[in-house]
């Protein structure tokens, strides 16, 4: 399986700047798993007031690029894109536990699997690790919904 850059990402999630929060995947298997890189950077906006000389990346964010990463997988598995009118909502968030802080200059390695799919509603265990230590652990449950104006 060949990398999904940047600009396949954009093409798939819905998610733009300062929100889009994976910038690679580096393995994904349909309906399995997928692997996806997040290059934390001093310029990040949260750094500003997550906390002035000591900037550190706010745990809610951890888990956000961890479930943009279950959405990926959602949305390669099923072939679909942002644009056609559907997204994958983030209905629960079970287990999230922290282990480590994530600071400037850190490369998030984002790992989940599809633990289980049942009428629409798909069950994902998900870390994130820094050089391969564990610094978040959790479980998602995404739905797929039509975007309605």
């Amino acid at each position: 399986m060949e990398d999904l850059d940047i600009s396949t990402i954009l093409d798939t999630l819905p998610h733009r700047y300062p929100f889009l929060l994976i910038d690679r995947v580096i393995e994904y298997t349909a309906f399995e798993s997928i692997t996806a890189i997040k290059n934390v950077s001093i310029n990040e906006p949260f750094f500003q007031g997550h906390f002035p000389g000591h900037p550190i990346m706010p745990g809610v964010l951890i888990l956000e690029s961890m479930a943009q990463a279950t959405g990926m997988l959602a949305f390669y598995s099923n072939k679909a894109r942002s644009e056609s009118g559907h997204v994958y909502y983030l209905v629960g968030i079970d287990k999230a536990r922290f282990k480590k802080p994530v600071t400037a200059g850190d490369q998030l390695v984002l790992k989940a699997t599809l633990t289980r799919e049942l009428r629409g509603i798909y069950r994902f265990e998900a870390s994130a690790t820094v050089n391969n230590v564990v610094v978040a652990t959790a479980e998602f449950m995404t739905t797929e919904r039509a975007i309605s104006n």
